[in-house]
């Protein structure tokens, strides 16, 4: 494997930082715990892979070029079960050639087919109003959503400079020394090839003028080579790929094994990463533990305490919890509040109910939601499902629905998983089925599950299935 470059940061970088090493990354611009940890020499270079965890500390999201995206994409699955990949259809600052499909008049855009996905553009942004394909660019702006946001200004990024379409030289402003600055920009003006102007990026602060030439010339050709493909090709058609972008989930044996890995550099309670996607006081008082750890404190003791600390953060008997119910695109439904009616930490099992006050059909069992409806809900802390039933406001069965999900997570705010569109219905005169098991083989062709994860799932579905039927 090449010697890809990586920056990792987050909860998991010490745990990617050794499982990359491991597949023969070169981690860069490393921080000074990760330097120390793994022996590492401060290096300033440019990464091919830029790991950040993601807003919800529930996984991360990764930026970089194809082939170190797709090899880092393929370590994961490797070595994680549970693991969910989702991959934008665009790519990051990617040039295309687009048709323009027509005018959303709600949010007065233009809709823009760039092949692989479409895009959407301000409306103002177009010169020409009755063009029908144009050339544009996928911008930083929300990054991973199904509908690009794209610009006709085209940049043309490398390591150390961007051209850009304005005839002048500006210089980054995390560049702090005047002296660079003035340097940079002088050079700039000496550089700036016709029709482009230039943005020097903080890595060009410490290159030398030769290295910084090289590159302008190389991009003025490669801008030139994106404008004249555009000239012959028919929309829509990539002109220039950027960077590729996945938002990686770890669901519970995702963590799991990444504690492990963590643990093999540095000392590691057991449940590191679920503890730290947690946030708040349960995330602190897990580097008070650790730290206790590393100076030799008893680990059955450490963790102990640890639980003690933190079991005020949790919910209790007569809690009202959230339900976080995560699709396999992403998306995340909240299902509302549940009331816990009974809890066993020794299970640990939850069981909490919801009065419905809108009328609907229940999913699966296609059978009419009233009002006044109520559902008991048991689950299960790491169970691959969990289990509804359906009652009419005076008591009449109406059905269970039975959801095969990652194993169910615990936060200080209620219950989480990854849905995993597979069903198990049963109706009261005792018919049992199982819906959408197509849907798990479509995501396995999409790369966004392995199919390990498909032959666990299908395994603890025939233990439900014997279980209901009677």
């Amino acid at each position: 494997m090449p010697k890809w470059k990586a920056k990792i940061r987050g909860i998991y970088s010490t745990a990617l930082t050794k499982l990359l090493l491991d597949y023969g990354f070169e981690i860069v611009q490393s921080s000074a715990p990760v330097r120390e940890r793994f022996g590492l020499k401060e290096n300033n270079e440019s990464p091919d892979l830029e790991v950040y965890e993601r807003y919800d500390q529930q996984g991360v999201q990764a930026l970089g070029a194809a082939k170190s995206v797709n090899a880092f994409n393929s370590i994961l699955q490797s070595c994680l079960d549970d693991v969910v990949i989702r991959k934008w259809k665009a790519t990051t600052d990617g040039i295309y050639k687009g048709l323009v499909k027509g005018l959303d008049p709600e949010t007065d855009s233009l809709l823009i087919d760039i092949g692989s996905a479409v895009g959407r553009i301000a409306q103002e942004e177009i010169s020409d109003p009755d063009s029908k394909q144009i050339v544009v660019q996928v911008e930083r702006r929300r990054i991973g959503a199904k509908e690009p946001v794209l610009t006709t200004e085209i940049n043309v990024p490398g390591k150390y400079a961007i051209l850009i379409p304005r005839n002048e030289v500006r210089v980054s402003r995390k560049i702090r020394s005047q002296q660079t600055r003035t340097r940079l920009y002088e050079l700039g003006k000496e550089l700036i090839p016709p029709k482009w102007g230039i943005l020097w990026r903080t890595a060009s602060a410490d290159q030398p003028p030769d290295v910084l030439k090289k590159e302008i010339a190389s991009l003025a050709r490669k801008g030139g080579t994106i404008m004249k493909k555009a000239e012959q090709v028919e929309a829509p058609a990539t002109l220039w790929e950027g960077s590729h972008y996945l938002d990686v989930e770890f669901p519970a044996l995702s963590k799991k094994k990444l504690d492990d890995i963590r643990g093999s550099v540095t000392p590691t309670i057991d449940g590191h990463h679920y503890y730290k996607a947690c946030g708040g006081t349960v995330s602190t008082a897990v580097d008070m533990a650790e730290r206790l750890l590393e100076r030799g404190g008893p680990r059955e003791e450490v963790e102990s305490l640890l639980k003690q600390t933190i079991m005020a953060e949790y919910p209790t008997l007569d809690s009202v919890i959230s339900i976080e119910h995560v699709k396999l695109d992403g998306k995340v439904f909240h299902l509302g509040k549940a009331l816990i009616e009974a809890f066993n930490y020794n299970e640990p099992l939850i069981r909490f109910h919801r009065v419905f006050e809108k009328k609907g059909i229940y999913d699966g069992l296609k059978t009419e939601k009233e009002l006044g409806d109520y559902a008991v809900t048991e689950a299960k802390i790491g169970e691959w499902y969990f289990k509804t039933e359906y009652f009419s406001k005076d008591g009449r069965y109406k059905g269970t629905y039975i959801n095969l999900n990652t194993p169910i997570e615990l936060y200080p705010n209620g219950i989480r998983y990854v849905d995993l569109e597979v069903d198990v219905c049963v109706w009261p005169n005792g018919r049992v089925e199982k819906l959408d098991e197509e849907k798990l083989k479509e995501a396995v062709a999409e790369g966004v599950i392995t199919q390990k994860l498909v032959k666990m799932v299908g395994e603890k579905i025939k233990e439900i299935m014997k279980s209901c039927i009677k």
